[in-house]
């Protein structure tokens, strides 16, 4: 590995990760709400907030996925340095995978788990652009008092992709990450749309 690629990486590596931690709890915890990642540098091709989640999440027992546009030498040293985790060429593999938007019509061959071990499942890392922008759909499901709107710029091939490898307790959870910001989507949430006349309503 050349040292000339590798970056900076938490300035406080314990308490920077816990915090990243426990912000990734609190996404999941409550759907559709952001939550600010604000610990980590930036990375060449990763945005803070998917970067600060790497560093919290990945370890020498966490086999990592990459898409095509997170597969490079700056990436993969870095992680691989700073996390110790294994990089898998084989989706199945993949305990995490870290996805951009060119990924996402296309969910196959990552691990839903079992209805046994639910938790073996594979965790979607998704850098976005931004959190929102996108048409608006309805999230309900624990963690979520009624439901939350959420507008995530994501295609309706995401969503069918999503409904096609979800049968919980298997499923596959998800974080969206843009900016220092994390959105969590774990899989017991149900995603719909948005009524068009309850929308028109509420914007009249």
């Amino acid at each position: 590995m050349s040292t000339t690629l590798l970056q900076p990486a938490f300035a406080d590596p314990v308490l920077d990760a816990q915090r990243s931690f426990r912000a990734a709890l609190k996404a999941l915890a409550g759907p559709g709400v952001a939550q600010p990642l604000e610990q980590a540098p930036p990375l060449e091709g990763l945005a803070p907030a998917s970067y600060a989640l790497c560093l919290a999440l990945l370890d020498v027992d966490t086999p990592l996925w990459l898409a095509p546009a997170f597969d490079t030498p700056m990436i993969r040293a870095n992680l691989a340095f700073h996390c110790g985790c294994t990089m898998v060429s084989r989706r199945e593999q993949a305990r995490f995978a870290l996805l951009d938007g060119s990924e996402l019509g296309d969910l196959q061959g990552f691990d839903p788990g079992n209805d046994r071990y639910p938790d073996q499942s594979c965790t979607l890392l998704i850098q976005l652009a931004q959190l929102d922008g996108g048409h608006p759909l309805a999230w309900r499901g624990p963690g979520i008092q009624h439901e939350n709107r959420v507008a995530l710029p994501l295609s309706d091939g995401f969503w069918s992709e999503r409904d096609a490898h979800n049968n919980f307790p298997r499923g596959l959870d998800a974080f969206f990450l843009a900016g220092h910001s994390v959105i969590g989507l774990p899989r017991s949430t149900r995603i719909s749309h948005v009524n068009p006349t309850t929308l028109a309503e509420e914007f009249a």
